[in-house]
């Protein structure tokens, strides 16, 4: 992953503008001609110590619940996912989750339901190498579930202080 000052200058002042790494990604890949995982986007900018800016969202102020005539009374919150569901589920979107017990020679694994319904395992081994086994033979997710998947990860892997 080696590129000359002038790119760095570049891809920091992608960061300045407030472009998310997935953004990053593909304009590397675009005006650089390089293919990059977001894995690698995110190493490459933590070399540059800058951070990715969140898009400043305005506030909104609490509105009172109605009561739903169908539903439970107001003020009353919404079920969790179920069981078998995993926490951080969306409806179309990539589901990941992490397994308690990794198998031998890996360092974590888990599961992961990609928007398409397909499913997989996924596991990172000793050496910090990522890898991905679709339940289905010969199956390969979109680049965009491949990059929700990345982003899912992650945060899974921050919650658990990784």
């Amino acid at each position: 992953m080696e590129f000359d000052d002038a790119q760095m200058h570049r891809i920091a002042g992608w960061l300045d503008e407030g472009c998310k790494l997935a953004e990053i990604q593909t304009r590397i890949q675009q005006e650089f001609n390089r293919s990059l995982t977001y894995m690698e986007v995110k190493m490459l900018v933590s070399e540059l110590d800058l951070l990715p800016r969140d898009p400043e969202t305005p506030i909104e102020p609490d509105k009172p619940m109605a009561p739903d005539p169908a539903g439970p009374a107001a003020g009353t919150p919404a079920p969790g996912p179920s069981p078998s569901e995993p926490a951080n589920a969306r409806p179309g979107g990539v589901s990941v989750s992490v397994d308690e017990v990794a198998p031998p020679g890996v360092m974590i694994s888990g599961k992961v339901t990609f928007g398409d319904g397909q499913t997989g395992a996924w596991f990172i081994d000793q050496s910090g190498q990522l890898g991905l086994a679709p339940t289905q033979k010969g199956y390969r997710p979109s680049q965009a579930d491949m990059q929700s998947f990345q982003m899912g990860l992650d945060r899974e892997l921050r919650t658990l202080g990784m």
